[in-house]
């Protein structure tokens, strides 16, 4: 009797680690202990502010603590490299953004492949850009932009919060589009770069819309154009570049990705509470206060945006010669 009950325990623990071990019991039990999100920016920036918001409700929602830990540094090259020589267990993601689409092509040299080596759990967001000039610049639509530009009675300057940055490239992109030359005039963040242009020391920006509305709004800065396919309604009355400029569109965008070979299982799992998130009314109107909106969407989908903008910033970074400072 005692060797048969001791037979049947075995048999038994043996099937509870084995069905453990299966991804579907992963994703059952997961999470069992905290989960960091790493943001390779400093705290505080739209991409934190995000991050932090989809962190407590993963708390919430799956009952263990999800911490944003933020990793500056090299344009988030050091954020994206924890997160890629990290365990492949779902207990460390990373928020992704525009930056590792533009620096896969950006940086010569890098110690990991994005596309390569971090799973796509799900798209949060994306930052629409918008393009503003000064009240007093003589250009008051985009067509008039572009003839003052190609007239070369003046030298354009493009002010941007930094090489690389989303604004930039979709600046780069705007010369490569029209054949507007401009001076790239590189800052330290958005506010430097929005106060030069409230002073008219630069002559555009296309800064996000988060940043940039409450000065347009306010008449201290006149848009010309959203940089998205469709108008924002933030800012209606706004034309989008596409109207003057066909397939024109350059929003940056926020998601969530894990290491490689994280479980399927748990990738489905956040992608199903991302989306859940981004459909409630109370966080949709968080996001919209933010000048944001939300992209659900699957972890294929995610991917497919990853790839698309990858190449599509290749082209923009080899035409325009940038190269990191």
């Amino acid at each position: 009797m005692t060797l048969r009950r001791r037979q049947f325990l075995q048999l038994g623990a043996a099937a509870i680690a084995a069905a453990t071990d299966s991804p579907a019991a992963w994703a059952q039990v997961y999470p069992s202990r905290p989960v960091r999100i790493i943001v390779g920016f400093p705290a505080g920036g739209g991409g934190d502010i995000v991050a932090r918001l989809m962190a407590q409700w993963l708390s919430e929602r799956l009952g263990q603590q999800f911490v944003v830990e933020n990793r500056p540094g090299a344009a988030s090259n050091i954020g994206t490299e924890t997160a890629v020589r990290a365990a492949p267990d779902g207990y460390t993601l990373l928020l992704a953004t525009t930056a590792n689409a533009v620096n896969a092509t950006f940086y010569e040299t890098l110690n990991f492949d994005f596309i390569r080596d971090i799973a796509p759990v799900a798209a949060i967001v994306d930052l629409p850009l918008v393009m503003a000039v000064n009240p007093s610049f003589p250009a008051k639509t985009v067509p008039q932009f572009i003839a003052y530009g190609k007239a070369g009675t003046a030298k354009l300057t493009m002010a941007s919060p930094g090489t690389a940055t989303p604004p930039h490239v979709a600046g780069e992109l705007f010369k490569m589009t029209t054949g507007v030359n401009m001076i790239h005039v590189p800052y330290r963040g958005d506010s430097p770069a929005i106060a030069d242009l409230l002073g008219g020391q630069v002559d555009v920006f296309f800064g996000t819309l988060s940043g940039s509305m409450e000065y347009i709004r306010a008449g201290k800065l006149h848009a010309l154009a959203v940089t998205t396919v469709n108008r924002q309604e933030a800012l209606p009355e706004v034309a989008t570049l596409g109207d003057f400029l066909p397939g024109f569109e350059a929003s940056a965008w926020l998601g969530l990705g894990a290491p490689k070979n994280t479980p399927a299982e748990i990738v489905r799992k956040l992608n199903k509470e991302i989306n859940a998130a981004l459909s409630d009314p109370k966080m949709k109107g968080r996001l919209a206060d933010l000048g944001l909106r939300g992209l659900p969407g699957s972890p294929a989908d995610f991917g497919t945006l990853v790839a698309e903008d990858t190449v599509k910033w290749a082209k923009v970074v080899k035409f325009a010669g940038i190269k990191p400072d």
